[in-house]
């Protein structure tokens, strides 16, 4: 089985790589560098923000679309519009060459995330849930109605909104453990937001289940079946570390360090739960917060 991965030097990716390989898949990575792939790997040299030949892409059996320009960072007009632009046009662009090969893949899954449902309090977000409002839902839904050439020309197209990654290699986890670590963290505004997380093993695990699974298809939440609240993670955070957590981050102090993001990635509230994946089958590795932060922190 021949699987194209965009985006593949992140984190997920580097989750993901090696559990296609282990299944015996031949991996096809997009890169905008001129880099030299390694030994018995094929790389296709693609700028998201150009139309992709179709012939670049022919003949996948799986493609899994990852790319993307970082979230993180001041929120500014520069860096709003290539958060949108790298995710809608790169998305539109590979979508439309799926669509036009001739040997066209069984299944395109292209990355989303949960900040589709925008700040929703206490209300329990599931696939069938509507778009929120704001900068990042808005984004989301136009990063999924990119995937629309693929699905129109019959690919078996799926979204999977992925919620807050735990990873060993930086992100959320990485942000937070130095000043956890030292003793100076602590909830972020009121603590009382939830949080919908994920281990990035269950990331890797639940592209691997979607993409042999055919009833699988449209949106699907990817984030741990246990959300917390702030509160509770950055307790358990904290506990793991064997350190206190009693340096509150108060919201007005947030939005002062990282204006709009804050709001939109801290203290909003997004309480998400994988029905879809529950339903047909995934069996999480790593359900439980304490149990995922004592894997990726604790271990050599």
């Amino acid at each position: 089985m021949r699987v194209l991965v965009t985006g593949a030097s992140g984190p997920i990716g580097a989750a993901l790589l090696p559990s296609l390989r282990e299944k015996g898949m031949e991996v096809v990575r997009t890169s905008r560098r001129a880099e030299a792939p390694a030994a018995g790997e094929r790389l296709i040299r693609w700028d998201p923000m150009q139309p992709v030949p179709p012939e670049a892409v022919n003949g996948m059996d799986a493609v899994v679309h990852l790319a993307g320009e970082s979230i993180v960072g001041r929120w500014n007009d520069a860096k709003k519009s290539a958060i949108r632009e790298s995710r809608v046009a790169g998305t539109t662009h590979l979508a439309q060459a799926l669509a036009a090969c001739a040997a066209k893949p069984r299944v395109f899954l292209c990355a989303s995330a949960v900040g589709y449902y925008g700040d929703r309090g206490e209300e329990i977000m599931r696939e069938s849930s509507p778009p929120g409002n704001g900068f990042l839902p808005d984004v989301c839904v136009a990063w999924e109605a990119a995937t629309t050439p693929a699905s129109d020309a019959g690919i078996r197209t799926v979204n999977l909104r992925i919620g807050i990654v735990l990873s060993p290699r930086g992100g959320a986890l990485g942000a937070m453990r130095l000043p956890f670590s030292l003793g100076l963290g602590g909830k972020l505004g009121n603590g009382r937001q939830w949080m919908s997380w994920i281990d990035v093993e269950d990331v890797a695990g639940a592209i691997l289940h979607a993409v042999a699974t055919e009833s699988i298809a449209g949106p699907v939440n990817g984030v741990s079946p246990n959300p917390v609240t702030n509160a509770e993670f950055t307790r358990t955070l904290a506990g793991v570390l064997h350190r206190p957590a009693i340096f509150p981050v108060p919201a007005f102090g947030a939005r002062l360090a990282m204006g709009e993001m804050a709001d939109a990635l801290l203290l909003a509230s997004e309480r998400v739960v994988p029905d879809k994946l529950t339903a047909s089958g995934y069996k999480f590795r790593h359900p439980e917060l304490r149990g995922s932060l004592e894997r990726l922190l604790t271990k050599p």
